[in-house]
């Protein structure tokens, strides 16, 4: 089953990249990172196969004028701290990870709860590719194209009830598969959420893969949350429940420390971490030496979500 949604109007045909274009240099990056990704521990994803996801729709929701991050970034730089809190560890470590097969726990305030199989979800909806800009709160960002569905659609399947005013999403919890788990790094299983307006919003993706292919696993295969204008702590991995429930969702990160992650982590220039600023950012994939870039409120999709947080004081709810 698919569903219709609606396109922002303030992106114009112009700004999309030519399919043609864009495929060559996905298949240039393909053919010159394949032994280096192989060697990082890619897991399950293997670019010497034809993509997974071949017949994407298009969407006129990608950042398509920003150039996309290297598949090699992409899968080698990245916080997963299931599998390591080092930057390069999911990599290292995700390798033996099997996310086949997959389910995903329905609860709480909802009409049609219960369990489904990614591959009912792959089979049910149309699968789009998304560029979003990805910042992180330490001041790095990427941008990259997403495989998924919106979650207003997947949302939509298991009827929410008015008392459902928060989604809460879980990571899986398996320390002899996630080794980072062993550690007490963090209290797992891992968990944040979304106020439910915030879910519902078009931007606010389920991703099941990755420059066409399947996540990878140091990316949170099979299935994470992708939501661009927040930080990256906030596009929870590996998700095998998601509750609807009634008060705040639980924020693992902004449990432990709540003076350094507020519960709505918007991408906000103006409120600094208490050990860094927050006005830039720096491009993975760029040379050190290149000028940092500018961060734009709501990770410059304000357009869409400002409206979101209307009334709100975005200094004290960060």
């Amino acid at each position: 089953m698919s569903f219709i949604i609606k396109k922002p109007s303030d992106i114009k045909s112009s700004e999309i990249t030519d399919q043609k274009i864009y495929d060559q240099r996905r298949d240039f990056i393909k053919k010159m990172g394949l032994a280096a990704t192989a060697a990082m521990g890619v897991g399950h994803l293997s670019l010497a196969e034809a993509k997974a996801y071949p017949n994407l729709a298009k969407s006129k929701f990608s950042t398509t004028t920003d150039k996309l991050t290297s598949l090699k970034d992409v899968t080698s730089y990245n916080n997963f701290y299931e599998f390591g809190t080092g930057k390069s560890d999911p990599a290292k470590n995700a390798g033996d990870f099997n996310p086949k097969p997959w389910s995903v726990r329905v609860e709480g305030e909802c009409e049609k709860p219960g369990d489904f199989h990614l591959e009912d979800l792959i089979k049910l909806h149309t699968l789009e590719e998304r560029i979003y800009r990805f910042r992180c709160v330490e001041g790095w960002s990427m941008v990259i194209p997403w495989v998924g569905v919106p979650l207003a659609d997947m949302i939509k399947r298991f009827k929410p009830t008015s008392k459902a005013k928060f989604v809460e999403f879980e990571t899986l919890y398996d320390p002899e598969r996630m080794p980072g788990q062993q550690i007490k790094t963090l209290p797992w299983p891992y968990v944040d959420g979304l106020r439910m307006d915030e879910a519902m919003n078009p931007l606010t993706l389920m991703a099941v893969g990755l420059y066409g292919d399947e996540l990878p696993n140091q990316n949170g295969a099979p299935i994470r949350l992708v939501v661009p204008w927040k930080y990256g702590f906030k596009n929870i991995k590996s998700i095998v429940k998601i509750r609807f429930v009634e008060n705040q969702a639980r924020s693992t990160w902004h449990e432990v420390n709540d003076r350094e992650y507020g519960f709505y982590s918007n991408v906000n220039p103006e409120v600094d971490h208490p050990r860094w600023s927050q006005k830039t950012e720096r491009r993975i994939g760029e040379p050190f030496w290149a000028p940092k870039h500018k961060t734009l409120m709501f990770n410059g999709y304000a357009d869409q979500v400002a409206d979101l947080y209307k009334g709100m004081d975005l200094k004290k709810l960060y």
